[in-house]
C-alpha cells in the first residue's frame, strides 16, 4: 500500500506541473492568434493514447509514455518533428509567421507559470502556517553531528554561532543549501573555545549518498536534548526488562549517557546484543538488563527536552515577499548545484535525480502539507531546468529566437530540424541515464 501512495503522490504532482506548464504555453499561443493543435499529458508516442477528446479543433489527451506533456502549435518545429505541415506557404494563423517577440513569450510562458505556481504554493503555506523555526540561541545544548559532519570536523554538542562571519539566528539555517553550496566557513564555539571549520566544496557528494537523509548526516535537523522515558511498547524488551514511563536512562553498559544521540549511538553500536542499562527512577538507581533489536531498539518512545519553536505570522499579503523568497531560494538553489558540476566540485549523477527518487521525496504517507511544499519546490526545479539552452527545452528555443532578433532574420529551418533532433535525444539520454542512477542509487543504499 506505502508504494502505491508513494506513486500516486508522484503521479498527482508531477500531473499538475506538467499541465500548468503547458497550459502557460497553450494561453499564450492562443492570446497571439496562434493555432494550438494538442494539448497532451504524456506522450502519446506513435499515435496511441489512454484518452482522448476534441474541442474547438483542439485535441486533449493522455498518452502513454509518462515523460511530460506537449502542446502542438502549428507551424512550429517541435517533439513532433510535423515538417510536412512547414513545406507549405507560412499561414496567419502559424507559429512561425508571427513576430519573434510574440514567440519568445509563448515559449517562456511555460516557465513563467511554474515559477508563479511555485511562488503561489509558498504564498499559501505562509498565510496558512506561518513561518515556524527554533531559536539557534535557544538550543543549548548543541547540535548533533551525523557521519558527514564528523568527518569535516564537528561534535556533537558543538555551538555553530556564525556562517561565513554572520550571526546564526535560526537553527535550521545550519542545514539550508547555502551552509551546504557555498563552501561556507562555520565559526564554533567548542568548550569555551571558538574555532573556524570549513565546509568542503564538494560536500554535496557525500550528502547525496544518503538520499533524503543526506543533510540529516550532516546535522541534525533538531537540537542536542536530552530525554527521559515517555512510553514502553507492549511486550517489547523494554516492557521485559522492567521500564516505564518516566525513568531516565543514564548509562548502557556503565557508558554514561545525558543526551539522546548518546542513547541512539550505543544502542546502534549493540545491536542483536544485550545491555545493562543504569535507570534513575524516584531518586534510586536500577540495574536493567534489556535486548536491543537488529535496528538498534529496544521498544520505548521518548519524552524529549527540545527548545520551543518560534511563529511568526505575516497575514496574507505580508505572507506574499516571505513565499516568494522561498522559492526563488530553491531557483537559486538549483543554479548554484549546476554550478557546481561545471567547477568540478560536484558530480552530475550525485546532484541530479529522477522519478525514483522523487518519489522517495514525496514518501509513503500522505501529507498534504509536505506534498504541497513538495509540488512548490518542484515547480521551481521544472522551471529551472526548462530554462537551460538545450535543444528541445524551452530555453534553447529562447536561445534561437534571441538569435533571431539579433540577427534579423530566422534560422533556417533545417538547422533547427536538427537542433531538436540533437535535443531530443540528448533528453532521451538524460531521462535513461537519471533513472538508471535512481536505481543505482536505491540498490546501493539497501545494500546490506
Amino acid at each position: 500500500m506505502s508504494i502505491v501512495i508513494m506513486v500516486g503522490q508522484l503521479i498527482l504532482g508531477l500531473s499538475i506541473l506538467v499541465i500548468l506548464h503547458e497550459l502557460g504555453h497553450f494561453v499564450a499561443a492562443r492570446a497571439f492568434g496562434i493555432k494550438v493543435e494538442k494539448f497532451y499529458l504524456f506522450f502519446d508516442a506513435w499515435g496511441f493514447s489512454l484518452f482522448k477528446f476534441n474541442y474547438k479543433g483542439v485535441e486533449y489527451g493522455i498518452g502513454w509514455l509518462p515523460l511530460g506533456g506537449y502542446v502542438k502549435i502549428a507551424g512550429m518545429i517541435d517533439e513532433s518533428m510535423d515538417t510536412e505541415q512547414l513545406a507549405g506557404p507560412p499561414q496567419p494563423w502559424e507559429f512561425r509567421s508571427k513576430p519573434a517577440w510574440q514567440r519568445l513569450i509563448v515559449m517562456l510562458g511555460g516557465i513563467f507559470v511554474n515559477v508563479v505556481l511555485g511562488i503561489f504554493i509558498f504564498w499559501m503555506l505562509t498565510a496558512r502556517f506561518g513561518d515556524t523555526y527554533i531559536a539557534n540561541s535557544s538550543a543549548k545544548y548543541g547540535i548533533v553531528p551525523g557521519i558527514i559532519g564528523k568527518k569535516m570536523g564537528l561534535e556533537a554538542g558543538d555551538k555553530i554561532i556564525a556562517v561565513n562571519g554572520k550571526p546564526v539566528d535560526r537553527f535550521e539555517d545550519l542545514t539550508k543549501p547555502k551552509v551546504l553550496l557555498d563552501h561556507t566557513v562555520l565559526t564554533v564555539e567548542r568548550g569555551g573555545n571558538t574555532l573556524n571549520l570549513t565546509v568542503p566544496a564538494n560536500i554535496i557528494n557525500d550528502v547525496s549518498d544518503y538520499g533524503k537523509d543526506g543533510v540529516e548526516q550532516f546535522i541534525n535537523s533538531l537540537p542536542r536534548t536530552t530525554f527521559a522515558v515517555d512510553s514502553v511498547a507492549p511486550k517489547s524488551f523494554a516492557q521485559k526488562a522492567g521500564l516505564v514511563k518516566g525513568d531516565s536512562i543514564v548509562a548502557v553498559n556503565n557508558t554514561k549517557i545525558q543526551f539522546f544521540d548518546q542513547l541512539q549511538s550505543e544502542l546502534q553500536a549493540n545491536k542483536n546484543k544485550v545491555v545493562t542499562l543504569t535507570v534513575r527512577r524516584d531518586h534510586q538507581t536500577k540495574l536493567l538488563a534489556t535486548n536491543v533489536t537488529g535496528e538498534g531498539k529496544i521498544g520505548i518512545a521518548l519524552l524529549y527536552d527540545l527548545p520551543k519553536e518560534k511563529t511568526i505570522n505575516y497575514g496574507f499579503f505580508g505572507s506574499l515577499p516571505k513565499g516568494a523568497d522561498k522559492a526563488w531560494g530553491t531557483f537559486a538553489t538549483n543554479a548554484k548545484a549546476i554550478g557546481k558540476v561545471f567547477k568540478g566540485e560536484a558530480k552530475f549523477n550525485k546532484v541530479v535525480g529522477g522519478p525514483v527518487a522523487i518519489a522517495t521525496m514525496f514518501g509513503s504517507q500522505i501529507d498534504w502539507v509536505h506534498f504541497w511544499t513538495l509540488v512548490g519546490f518542484l515547480s521551481m526545479v521544472l522551471a529551472f531546468t526548462n530554462l537551460l539552452p538545450v535543444p528541445a527545452l524551452d530555453g534553447g528555443h529562447a536561445v534561437f529566437l534571441i538569435i533571431e532578433m539579433i540577427k534579423g532574420k530566422p534560422l533556417s529551418d533545417k538547422f533547427l530540424e536538427r537542433a531538436q533532433i540533437v535535443g531530443f535525444v540528448l533528453l532521451i539520454s538524460l531521462m535513461v541515464f537519471v533513472f538508471g542512477n535512481d536505481i543505482v542509487k536505491q540498490v546501493l543504499k539497501n545494500k546490506p
